[in-house]
C-alpha cells in the first residue's frame, strides 16, 4: 500500500500529452467564450443603429449580458466544488453558445438584454472553472505559463470576433456573428469524454477508479495499486467549500484586494472592449478602421497574457502584475490625444496586454492563492466581485460618451482604476497564498 499525496504528484510531473489534451480543451473553450463576449462590442455601432437606441441605452443593454456573468461566476463557480467541475463547464457552454446565438434573432432591446442575461451567465461561470481545472492539472515550474497560455484564448476569440466582424457585418448584419456562437454547443459530448475531473472532487465522491486512471495519465511513472490511499496538504481536502473558508488562516484581507484587484481590472477591460470601436469611430476613423483597433486590443492581449504568464513563472507574479497595472494606466490614459496613427495602434496593443492581458495573469495569481478544494469559490467570488465593475464600465463609459465629452477625459475615466488595481495586488499578503509551501 502507498499513500499518494496528489498536489505534489501534479506539481511535480512532466508535461506530457494528457497536459497538453487538457491545455487545448481549455484553450478551445475559452476562445468560445471570448468570442461570445466580444461580439456586442464589435456590432455596437451596427446594434445602436438598427434598434434606433442611444449610447446611455446601448451601455445598460452591454451590461446585462455582464451582470450575468457576474452571477455566474458566483454560482456556478462555486457549485462546481460540489457538483464537479466538468459538468459545470460544460453547462456554462452551453448557456453562453445557445443565448447568444438566440441573442441574433431579436430585435427588441429588452429582449436582447435578458437574453444577453442568460448567456453571461455561462460566460461568466466557466471562467473561473477553467482557471481551475488549468491550475490543478498544470506541473508546478509552469503553472502560470500554462493558464495565461490557455487564457489567451480570450483574447483570439475576441480577434475572431473583429475578423468576422470586419467581413460580414457591413455585408449581412451584426446578427450572422451572433449566430455563429451557436456551433460550439456540438462539442459537448467530445468536452465530457476528454476533460478530466478535479482530483479533490474525485476524491470526495469516492471515485477511486477513475482517479487512479487520472493520475497515471497525469504522471506515467505512477503505477496504481489496490490499496492506494490518496492524500491532500490540510488546507487542500475537499470539504464545503464555502465562501468562509476564503476569510480563514489568514487569507481575509488578500481576499478583499483580490476583490478590489478584480472590480478596477475588469471596468477597464470592459469599458475598452465594448467601447473602443464606437469611441474610435466618434475620433473619425471608419467602421472598418475602428474593429481594426479592436484586433490590435485583442493581439496584444495575447501577448500579454503569455508574456505576463512566462514572466511570472520567473519573478514573482505580483511583483509583475504590479508593472503590469502601471503600464495600463499610462497606456490607456495616451489614447485620447492626437498621435500618429501607427504610435496609436501600439498603444492600443499596449493597452490590451495590460487590462486584458493583466486580468488574465490576476487569474492565474488567484488560481496559485487558495487551496485546491477552494480554488473554483476563490476564483469565482473574485470573479463576481470584480464582474460589477464590468457592469458598470459600459455604463459609465455611456454616459460619458453621451455627454459629448473630449475625447481624453473617456480615456483617462478608463485609466484611473489601473492606479487602485496596483494599490490593491501590492497589499495581497503572498505569505498566505497555498503556493507558498
Amino acid at each position: 500500500m502507498q499513500t499518494i499525496d496528489i498536489y505534489k504528484l501534479a506539481d511535480n510531473a512532466k508535461f506530457n500529452g494528457f497536459h497538453g489534451k487538457v491545455l487545448f480543451w481549455c484553450a478551445l473553450i475559452i476562445i468560445f467564450d471570448g468570442y461570445d463576449l466580444a461580439v456586442v462590442g464589435i456590432s455596437l455601432p451596427s446594434i445602436m443603429k438598427d434598434m434606433g437606441v442611444n449610447a446611455t441605452t446601448a451601455g445598460f443593454m452591454v451590461s446585462s449580458a455582464l451582470f450575468g456573468m457576474m452571477i455566474g461566476a458566483i454560482f456556478l463557480g462555486t457549485i462546481a466544488d460540489r457538483i464537479g467541475r466538468r459538468p459545470t463547464i460544460v453547462l456554462c457552454l452551453l448557456l453562453f453558445s445557445v443565448f447568444t446565438a438566440v441573442a441574433g434573432l431579436i430585435k427588441d432591446p429588452v429582449w436582447f438584454s435578458i437574453v444577453r442575461f442568460l448567456a453571461g451567465l455561462g460566460i461568466g461561470g466557466v471562467m473561473p472553472n477553467l482557471v481551475a481545472q488549468m491550475t490543478e492539472y498544470s506541473p508546478r515550474k509552469i503553472r502560470s505559463t500554462m493558464v495565461t497560455l490557455m487564457f489567451s484564448g480570450y483574447a483570439v476569440g475576441g480577434m475572431l470576433a473583429a475578423v468576422l466582424g470586419k467581413g460580414l457585418i457591413e455585408a449581412f448584419g451584426w446578427q450572422v456573428v451572433f449566430l455563429a456562437a451557436g456551433a460550439p454547443a456540438l462539442l459537448i459530448p467530445f468536452i465530457l469524454k476528454s476533460l478530466p475531473e478535479s482530483m479533490p472532487f474525485l476524491i470526495k465522491s469516492n471515485r477511486i477508479g477513475e482517479l487512479k486512471k487520472t493520475l497515471s495519465s497525469l504522471e506515467p511513472s505512477y503505477v496504481p495499486h489496490a490499496n492506494d490511499k490518496f492524500a491532500l496538504p490540510a488546507g487542500d481536502k475537499a470539504n464545503s467549500a464555502s465562501i468562509r473558508e476564503l476569510f480563514q488562516e489568514g487569507r481575509g484581507f488578500s481576499t478583499a484586494m483580490f476583490w478590489t484587484s478584480f472590480f478596477m481590472c475588469l471596468f477597464m477591460v470592459y469599458a475598452l472592449s465594448s467601447w473602443l470601436a464606437k469611441l474610435m469611430s466618434s475620433a473619425g476613423y471608419s467602421l472598418g478602421s475602428a474593429l481594426t483597433f479592436v484586433l490590435v486590443l485583442n493581439l496584444g492581449a495575447m501577448l500579454g497574457a503569455i508574456g505576463g504568464g512566462w514572466l511570472a513563472d520567473r519573478f514573482h507574479i505580483k511583483r509583475v502584475l504590479i508593472c503590469m497595472y502601471a503600464l495600463a494606466g499610462l497606456s490607456i490614459s495616451l489614447l485620447g490625444y492626437r498621435i500618429p496613427t501607427a504610435a496609436l495602434f501600439v498603444l492600443v496593443g499596449l493597452a490590451g496586454a495590460t487590462t486584458i492581458g493583466t486580468q488574465i495573469v490576476c487569474y492565474a495569481y488567484a488560481g496559485q492563492f487558495y487551496p485546491m478544494s477552494v480554488r473554483s469559490t476563490g476564483i469565482g467570488w473574485a470573479s463576481g466581485v470584480g464582474r460589477s465593475g464590468a457592469i458598470l464600465a459600459p455604463i459609465v463609459i455611456g454616459a460619458l460618451v453621451a455627454m459629448s465629452l473630449p475625447l481624453q477625459h473617456n480615456f483617462m475615466a478608463i485609466a484611473v482604476p489601473a492606479v487602485i488595481a496596483m494599490a490593491a495586488v501590492a497589499l495581497i499578503d503572498h505569505q498566505r497564498s497555498a503556493s507558498v509551501r
